[in-house]
């Protein structure tokens, strides 16, 4: 057969396609990484055509590509709304196949995979509970790097790192391997105590390009204020420097926030000394476009260089919008 592959957004390497690849080419298939959504000139007719999309807002490239390509068997939690996102491209691959082709992505040097599936958490705002379910062990450090002459630089998808029952085996293993280590869906700060921060801080964790120490974590919710930073002292009496961890917080998901709330939380990181990324979220975008266009312009913000030499109201001018007064979702209260 000849096969095309495409990765439709993401900026990481796509593991399920990558597993798709390998198992064709195991079979003796033509497979074919194409990096657009559109039918290039020349061309020619595939057997079989995959892609893969993390995202809902990479809803109309998917629908081009479905277009371009009818037929084609479009996976991920981004790859198919209509049903859902249990759809994986994964599960096109027998389960007992876990070769993987790095072909697609020939300047990439790491390694990546997963040492455990599934998580203990069962945030609503997370597709991982419905694809994934509880954890469990999948493989060791040893098994996901590729070898020599590749660089001992291992980036681990894991959603609950310290939730997999053999976490310590795999501590012992990047420690003893002398592996860099990018715990790229990071650590559930809440959740950990002494031996779990002196884990991590033998670690060489680093950024998802290898080049600076980094560490991620998350505060979602105002009511996680105290375990929360539990678990940050845990980290700093372990040696793990606080600008060290990005904090990714999650803003436009509780109808009942607040800009008092979000800057309470954002305050209270800058004050600890680590740094606050604010994701998004698309739920009420669109009921109320203008609170969302303007989260998004806190998020620019934060994350930017201005951000530590100009207020959050003088950030892109050109593009000012006044800050709402009490709920960010006033209609949907009053309603």
């Amino acid at each position: 057969m000849i096969v095309r592959i495409t990765q439709l957004d993401g900026k990481l390497p796509n593991l399920a396609l990558m597993r798709l690849s390998a198992w064709h080419r195991e079979q003796g298939d033509d497979v074919r990484w194409e990096r657009s959504a559109m039918r290039q000139l020349g061309e020619p007719e595939y057997d079989r055509v995959y892609g893969s999309a993390i995202f809902a807002t990479t809803a109309k490239k998917v629908a081009l590509y479905r277009q371009q390509f009818p037929g084609a068997i479009v996976g991920g939690s981004g790859g198919d709304p209509a049903v859902g996102p249990k759809v994986r491209t994964e599960c096109y691959v027998p389960s007992q196949f876990r070769g993987l082709d790095y072909s697609g992505y020939p300047d990439f040097t790491a390694s990546l995979g997963y040492c455990s599936r599934g998580c203990r958490s069962k945030c609503k705002f997370c597709v991982v509970p419905s694809q994934e379910g509880a954890i469990y062990a999948v493989a060791s450090v040893g098994q996901i790097w590729r070898g020599e002459p590749y660089p001992k630089h291992i980036h681990l998808f894991d959603n609950d790192f310290f939730g997999n029952p053999e976490w310590r085996e795999v501590v012992d293993e990047l420690v003893a391997g002398n592996f860099k280590v990018c715990i790229n869906q990071g650590i559930n700060v809440r959740r950990i105590g002494e031996e779990e921060a002196a884990a991590i801080a033998s670690l060489q964790y680093k950024d998802d390009q290898f080049r600076r120490p980094r560490l991620y974590t998350a505060w979602d919710n105002l009511g996680d204020e105290r375990v929360f930073f539990r678990g940050l002292d845990f980290l700093t009496a372990s040696g793990v420097k606080p600008h060290h961890v990005m904090v990714y917080m999650l803003v436009g998901y509780d109808p009942r926030e607040t800009w008092e709330r979000i800057w309470h939380r954002y305050n209270q990181m800058i004050e600890a000394g680590v740094k606050p990324f604010p994701m998004v979220h698309d739920r009420h975008r669109q009921e109320h476009p203008d609170h969302w266009r303007l989260l998004k312009r806190f998020q620019s913000w934060a994350v930017s260089p201005a951000q530590g030499s100009c207020r959050f109201e003088d950030f892109r001018a050109d593009h000012r919008a006044p800050q709402p007064q009490g709920g960010l979702f006033d209609a949907m209260d009053a309603a």
